[in-house]
Parts: C-alpha cells; sequence; structure tokens
C-alpha cells in the first residue's frame, strides 16, 4: 500500500501492514499513538522520534521500533518512510521502549515488497511466509545507539530540549547549573538519575546525533564539526566513532547514494 492512511486499514485482520508513504520537506507528525507495535524504515532522508522518555536519530536504511500505544512525534528531512504496523499478539517479543536498529539488506528487500503486497494477503501461501520472515529477522535486529535519554525532571528537561535545537560541545554545565539554581555537582547527579549518562556523554551524544540530518543533506564534515563547536573535523570524527562505532562519512550523502546504487528502493 502507498500514502494510504493507517486509519483505513488497521482494522484488516492480518499481522502487519505494510504502506509505503512519501512525506514533504521538512514535514512534522505531531504526536500520536498506534495500537500495533510500529517498525518505522527510512527507505530516504533522516528521522527524529521523540518521546516522553528521549530522542532517537534514524539515518537512512534504519528503522526504528516503536512500542504499541507509545506517544510519539516525528521529524521528518526529506523522508520516503516504510513502515510495518504490527499486531501486539504477533510480536510479544517487541521491546518495550523505542530502539533505533539497523536494517539487513535482506529485510530490506522484505519490507519493499510487502508494501507491495495485497493488504487483505492470503493466510497461507508465499506471502504469509514473507510476512513470517519479517518478523524472524525484526525479532533478531541489532540495536543501535542513536538515543539521546531525557529526564523526567521539568527543568533539566526543558534545557535538555532547548539544547537538542541548538547543540554546542562546549555549553558548560556550569550555565546549566546556574538556570537549574544548584551547584555543578547536584547537575551531574540530576543527569545520572534522569539520563543513566553523564553531562559530558549525553551532551556529546546529542551533537554526534544531531549531525546526521545535516551529513545525509550533504554538509561537508568540516562544516558540521564547526557548527556544533568542534576546534577540528578530526575532533568532530573522534567523537563521532566513539558514539556511533563508524565515521561521519558512513552517514553522509555520498555513502547513502552508493547503498541505494547497491539496492534502489522501488517507486
Amino acid at each position: 500500500m502507498r500514502n494510504v492512511p493507517l486509519a483505513e486499514t488497521d482494522g484488516l485482520d492480518r499481522a502487519v501492514l505494510a504502506i509505503g508513504t512519501d512525506y514533504p520537506p521538512d514535514h512534522l507528525l505531531p504526536f500520536h499513538r498506534h495500537r500495533r507495535a510500529q517498525f518505522l524504515y527510512a527507505a530516504t532522508g533522516v528521522m527524529q522520534v521523540e518521546t516522553e522518555d528521549g530522542a532517537w536519530s534514524v539515518p537512512t536504511h534504519r528503522a526504528v521500533l516503536i512500542p504499541p500505544t507509545t506517544s510519539h512525534q516525528v521529524t521528518m528531512v526529506g523522508v520516503s518512510t516504510r513502515s510495518l504496523y504490527i499486531e501486539p499478539g504477533a510480536v510479544p517479543w517487541f521491546p518495550r521502549d523505542c530502539r533505533v536498529v539497523d536494517v539487513s539488506a535482506l529485510l530490506r528487500e522484505l519490507v519493499l515488497d510487502a508494501v507491495d503486497m495485497d493488504p487483505r494477503y492470503p493466510e497461507h501461501g508465499r506471502d504469509a511466509t514473507v510476512i513470517q520472515l519479517i518478523l524472524h529477522e525484526i525479532r533478531n535486529l541489532t540495536p543501535l545507539p542513536l538515543d539521546v535519554p531525557l529526564p523526567a525532571d521539568e527543568g533539566l528537561r526543558r534545557l535538555c530540549d532547548a539544547f537538542l535545537l541548538a547543540p554546542d560541545i562546549h555549553d558548560p554545565p556550569a550555565r546549566w547549573a546556574a538556570a537549574l539554581h544548584v551547584s555543578e555537582r547536584t547537575l551531574g547527579r540530576l543527569f545520572r538519575a534522569g539520563t543513566g549518562l553523564s553531562f559530558t556523554q549525553w551532551r556529546r551524544r546529542a551533537c554526534v546525533l544531531h549531525s546526521l540530518r545535516h551529513l545525509a543533506a550533504g554538509a561537508p564534515v568540516t562544516r558540521v564539526a564547526a557548527t556544533l563547536g568542534y576546534e577540528n573535523p578530526a575532533a568532530f570524527t573522534a567523537a563521532f566513532g566513539s558514539v556511533v562505532g563508524r565515521p561521519p562519512t558512513a552517514y553522509g550523502a555520498v555513502a547513502v547514494a552508493r547503498a541505494d546504487d547497491d539496492g534502489d528502493v522501488r517507486s
């Protein structure tokens, strides 16, 4: 199915509904929730998924697993998605929190194929077998560290939200502590309790994940590093690798284009 609202098909008696959707540039899907679990795959572009608990960056050819009834919003930057909406009873093993995952070449092709199926595919036969293989592959996906956890404390959450809009690797903890009227030591305890990370770790991860959309849009590493406040591209590359495990060039427009050449997204 293509560009079909989920509400029109949600009641179908099938474990998995596959829908491909093309979004306009810089589109925002405001907070909403689905009865079904969702496998949200970025066929093109970069997505930013937000919930009460955190923010997840989803580069091209990766996906995010969104548990049933989880309230979330999605910012789309040049995105075409392929979504699987899955009956909760079919995936009792589905994670309880959002999770960005790497997508194998096999799963990618299976998902693209599922979008072209009749939504009322026979419950036995070739299409049903494809769906079962998709669920098997999803269960064994590798999680990626592409999330920024967000604290429940209202004051700290406001500062975190503002930082995510314009991150700066040198934003000092003293400024945050002063804004909250606490000591830097107390700020450190608040970050640990609310995010599981130190202030420095959280700041670095937020900067790195913010860079993904700019890299995917074709911005050079030098410019991205300078925008985030890094002294030089090497320092940014080292930070990026420590968070993501791969260099920033792996997420740039050229790398994405090469991946598309290896297996074009079917229109």
